[in-house]
């Protein structure tokens, strides 16, 4: 199965990637059957499942279903003319897809939590549904999003989950120690292999374009984050710390009063500012999701920014490489914190960023796979346990301490030679097995850890 650098890297909206994204792609989806299909169909309702209900309020999973079925899109997503279509729903009862006239949709009644037990495919599952005029079901489909901002339907799952029509890749690793052994016999980097196989699929500008693009909305979500102060929305009164922490850390630049550990604070408030703007429904980057999104830009941005002889036009390669190492982890375990806890987001992202910065510092494939080892190595067992359900204590700390641990993996790994006991695949089947025995309360549904012991109010 090969997976793009832009399936693992989406320009997405906050605050989930599977329970913002996803919904909302299935959404596009089904609008897409409906179009399709030869019955004439007048409403529309859903159904939420499994996580996607116990945390799907937290998550604006309502919402992003409301939208995605009104025509919206997470990767062009407007907020302002957002708004302004839920409230003219709210008031109207219908919703306006292009080619499908107007459907009738009742917000209150047509979105469903069902919270008895999770449907039988992922604990992220929806149901939509087409209705005719006497409000009849004549048609439903059942997606899951199974994190990332991936969805499958039911009937994809069942098949093998993801297909792969497109020609073959010339390095189709599915493994670490495939992707090893083919750098090995190629004499190529990780980021030459990822290259040659995205190049099989499109022209390098289309590439070097959308590689780019994926830094700019990185950055500037970075860059949001560090000017907005404010209380984030959802109830828990969480306050912005990125712009006061940033401040701090400008203001003390030159006085030589700041200690060598103060570089952990710069790591950390580029990520706090990355998933502040994604817990207040702005624009990020799935990095490999919205609950992780701040690990690799801030990865990104400490080396750019304090690290001699760091330069922009590298950056691709960092990214290219991250992928590569997401998709291994995806392939073969999971991203998705519904499924396999908070291992699999920030624990998966730290081993991208770790892999990512490894390899523009200089890494060999080998100490580059190390690298993403230590970092996934030293996340597992972590539970995702969002307090109210919303995608900011802990997540945007934790995040923070991901690009830490990125950071110093990497500068380990950089100090050896590659050679280690615990290879990346097994720490990738560490965590898989680690998230399928893991009680269902610690994977994002809001049910057990800091989510219960915490007040939420």
């Amino acid at each position: 199965m090969f997976l793009s650098v832009f399936d693992m890297f989406k320009v997405g909206v906050g605050p989930s990637s599977s329970h913002t994204i996803g919904p909302m792609v299935a959404a596009a989806r089904f609008l897409d059957h409906l179009r399709a299909q030869p019955f004439a169909v007048t409403g529309v309702s859903a159904s939420l499942h499994g996580s996607l209900a116990f945390t799907g309020v937290g998550h604006a999973t309502d919402r992003a279903v409301i939208l995605g079925l009104a025509g919206f899109r997470a990767d062009d997503y407007d907020a302002t003319k957002a708004e302004a279509e839920l409230a003219r729903i709210q008031d109207d009862h219908n919703v306006q897809p292009a080619g499908l006239g107007t459907l009738t949709f009742h917000p209150k009644d047509d979105v469903i939590f069902d919270y008895g037990p999770a449907l039988p495919g992922h604990a992220n599952g929806l149901v939509l549904r087409g209705t005719d005029a006497q409000g009849d079901v004549i048609t439903e489909i059942t997606y899951y999003s199974i994190g990332g901002g991936f969805v499958l339907t039911a009937d994809e799952l069942a098949a093998g989950g993801d297909t792969d029509d497109g020609p073959p890749v010339p390095y189709p690793f599915q493994t670490a120690a495939d992707m090893l052994d083919m750098a090995m016999r190629s004499g190529k980097t990780i980021a030459e292999m990822k290259r040659a196989n995205e190049l099989s699929r499109r022209p390098a500008a289309d590439l070097d374009r959308g590689l780019a693009r994926i830094w700019e909305v990185m950055n500037g979500c970075i860059e949001r984050g560090l000017v907005t102060d404010g209380i984030l929305p959802g109830g828990l009164f969480v306050k912005r710390r990125a712009k006061g922490i940033y401040d701090k850390l400008l203001a003390e630049r030159g006085l030589n009063q700041s200690a060598p550990h103060t570089i952990n604070d710069w790591m950390s408030t580029y990520a706090m500012a990355v998933n502040e703007e994604n817990a207040a429904g702005g624009q990020v980057v799935t990095a490999p999701t919205n609950g992780a999104a701040g690990v690799v830009p801030a990865t990104i941005r400490y080396w750019l920014d304090h690290v001699p002889g760091a330069t922009a036009a590298r950056v691709p390669d960092l990214l290219l490489t991250a992928a590569a190492i997401g998709g291994l982890v995806k392939f073969n375990a999971s991203i998705s914190g519904a499924e396999a806890g908070c291992q699999a987001e920030v624990g998966s992202a730290a081993a991208m960023a770790a892999a990512g910065i490894c390899a523009v510092m200089g890494g060999s494939p080998e100490q580059i796979e190390n690298a993403a080892e230590i970092a996934l190595e030293h996340h597992l067992g972590m539970t995702c346990d969002p307090v109210k359900g919303l995608v900011q204590v802990p997540c945007i700390e934790r995040n923070g301490l991901g690009a830490i641990k990125a950071v110093s993996a990497a500068s380990l790994s950089l100090r050896g030679d590659g050679t280690h006991l615990v290879s990346l695949d097994v720490a990738i089947e560490t965590m898989r097995q680690t998230g399928a025995d893991m009680s269902e309360k610690y994977k994002e549904t809001a049910l057990g850890g800091l989510a219960v012991n915490v007040p939420n109010c």
